[in-house]
């Protein structure tokens, strides 16, 4: 759909419905407020945990709203995705009574693929990136009849994950807030909840920098994706609506290494008990490597976004 279609009916007021249509069936979840000094951190800082989302990601917000505002058919929904939004639309699926076919990559992690079939989807691995799997998917859709709920460009989807935005400020204000990016979905969303009154900052790893890419080229444009969070940031270029929404709203995109991205899922694990997966700790990597520095008294909000991973990795 082209981003002209459908930026005149994005608004806060479409992130608050969402909200009111998905509430009963999301978990609210809860926000660490971290005390001075935490992570030799000066500055106010409050990170919400959607790694604690029904399905172990924001990504069910999305998917919810997806299915309760549309009809799928006998066929049920198809997805493509690195893993969380499968699992987010699996779990979904079932709780509404419908079926759910998911195509992820085969460098999606063992412990999203197993989480997948846990929620009874029929899971298909093809492919070694995101897109081959969306293509996949896609080929699929148009034979079965399936709805089709993508990932991250579908503005019923991306208005969903802004509304981990909305509650987070209900919850504990803040003046600006980190969002790690990958297809550019939780970005947009939150995005058009803060609009102007607040400062949304864009957190991609050095691998996968697709919102960084297409700022700089003022366009999306394909990017090689690899390392660390690959998996779950693996689109290989912007939404097209979602990267106009950010390219108006974004105050700015800043880029973290693996090194970095490591070093704060261990820095939750050991502070918080916080098990946060690669995309999850990529927004408070920012911070903690200072790719992102604060003001003086400046009061920043992070959303730990998912925790789809093996334990060990992080131990």
């Amino acid at each position: 759909m082209p981003a002209a279609a459908v930026l005149p009916a994005l608004s806060p007021d479409a992130v608050a419905a969402a909200y009111v249509c998905i509430r009963p069936h999301i978990r609210h979840t809860p926000v660490i407020e971290l005390p001075a000094g935490a992570f030799g951190l000066s500055h106010r800082t409050s990170l919400k945990l959607e790694s604690l989302q029904h399905s172990g990601s924001f990504k069910g917000r999305g998917a919810f709203h997806k299915l309760l505002v549309s009809t799928p058919g006998p066929a049920g929904v198809i997805a493509a995705s690195g893993g969380n939004h499968g699992a987010a639309v699996a779990y979904a699926a079932r709780a509404l009574g419908h079926r759910a076919e998911i195509f992820v990559p085969t460098i999606s992690a063992p412990a999203k693929v197993e989480r997948l079939k846990s929620y009874g989807a029929a899971v298909h691995q093809i492919g070694s990136v995101y897109a081959e799997a969306r293509a996949a998917s896609e080929t699929r859709a148009r034979e079965t009849g399936a709805l089709m709920v993508a990932a991250y460009d579908d503005p019923e989807v991306f208005v969903g994950a802004g509304t981990a935005a909305l509650e987070f400020e209900m919850q504990s204000p803040f003046d600006t807030l980190l969002v790690a990016v990958g297809g550019g979905g939780l970005i947009a969303g939150c995005a058009l909840w803060c609009g102007a009154r607040l400062k949304v900052v864009a957190v991609e790893t050095e691998g996968t920098p697709t919102l960084h890419a297409a700022l700089a080229a003022g366009t999306p444009v394909d990017v090689n994706i690899s390392g660390l969070a690959a998996d779950a940031l693996g689109a290989s270029r912007i939404g097209a609506p979602n990267f106009e929404i950010a390219r108006a709203r974004v105050a700015t995109s800043v880029l973290v290494s693996d090194e970095a991205v490591r070093d704060a899922q261990r820095a939750l694990w050991r502070e918080l008990r916080v098990m946060a997966e690669p995309a999850g700790a990529t927004g408070l990597a920012a911070l903690l490597s200072g790719a992102y520095k604060a003001d003086a008294g400046e009061r920043v909000g992070v959303l730990v976004c998912g925790a789809n991973l093996d334990p060990a990795t992080v131990a």
